[in-house]
């Protein structure tokens, strides 16, 4: 942490992904909004960098260090083995590490030493209870169009899912996706030729989701009648929908308001407290209903 005139008044966030899908994708834009009203409070702001890889994001940490423009940095998208912790601490450059689980602050996963502060997320949770309100709808042939299967919270999910279908005798299909578009179109369309399609689709975020309806929908494939869908994050998208998408809703604005204050604390250089992001609950609309279909029971 710098201090006095060398304080840069920044912090910074890499994100490792396709720049075309930070155009059609909320989830984001909401985070950093939620992050940036809370910075702007101190005379802060955020210095937003979007690269292709992870390697580009190590490098990008390198050239910050060197030339002292950010205070500290927030680290998304926690990845298996991921690369970029060890790298931090030898550059000394502090950092929030968002999304890790209750069993991962960012120590034993890359390599020892003291953990990073963390703003945790229960990722397994809301899984099931989207998987309850499905099984409570009748629903056994469960898929999910999940987002890349690197990211730590992609894997939590899939166990999650994997594991609760289990304690009831049913097994689920999940396909990788990458948030895109075209991905959630695509994905589904396969997933609907099978010769036993599934009657319920869990998406990881809300493109993949309304894509996937339309695609639905252009296979002559009605939602809810004979397929469900939930979609995740629960932007203004799957409101508009028709029919308008259950989803596992995230106060989104409200994450980021909270990563905020964790670097702040760290900014100041006081203790940073453990603090967990809003839980994504079950919002029931139009794109769930009972199964009708008498093959897919169990």
């Amino acid at each position: 942490m710098t201090t006095g005139t060398e304080f840069s008044g920044a912090v910074g966030l890499v994100l490792a992904r396709p720049a075309r899908l930070l155009g059609v994708e909320p989830f984001f834009m909401e985070f950093i909004a939620g992050i940036e009203e809370r910075l702007a409070e101190r005379g802060l702001s955020v210095l937003l960098h979007v690269v292709g890889t992870q390697e580009a994001e190590i490098a990008a940490y390198r050239r910050w260090a060197a030339q002292g423009l950010v205070d500290t940095v927030v680290v998304v998208n926690r990845t298996v083995d991921d690369k970029r912790l060890p790298v931090l601490r030898e550059l000394g450059l502090p950092a929030v590490l968002v999304g890790a689980g209750s069993d991962d602050a960012g120590d034993a996963a890359d390599g020892g030493g003291p953990g990073m502060p963390a703003v945790r997320t229960d990722d397994a949770g809301p899984v099931r209870e989207a998987l309850a309100h499905l099984l409570d709808l009748g629903h056994r042939r469960i898929a999910r169009v999940s987002g890349p299967a690197a990211l730590l919270h992609t894997r939590a999910r899939t166990a999650a899912l994997v594991e609760g279908c289990r304690e009831v005798g049913v097994e689920p299909v999940v396909v990788e996706g990458d948030y895109s578009d075209e991905a959630g179109a695509r994905l589904t369309e396969e997933l609907l030729r099978r010769p036993e399609p599934p009657t319920a689709i869990l998406y990881d975020n809300d493109v993949m989701a309304v894509a996937g309806l339309g695609a639905a929908q252009r296979m002559g494939v009605s939602v809810p009648d004979r397929l469900s869908l939930i979609a995740w994050d629960d932007s203004t998208m799957c409101r508009l929908a028709s029919p308008p998408l259950t989803t596992m809703s995230v106060d989104v604005h409200q994450y980021g308001v909270l990563v905020a204050e964790s670097v702040l604390e760290l900014v100041d250089g006081r203790p940073v407290a453990e603090r967990w992001s809003p839980t994504a609950r079950c919002v029931p609309r139009g794109s769930t209903a009972r199964c009708t279909v008498p093959s897919a029971t169990a």
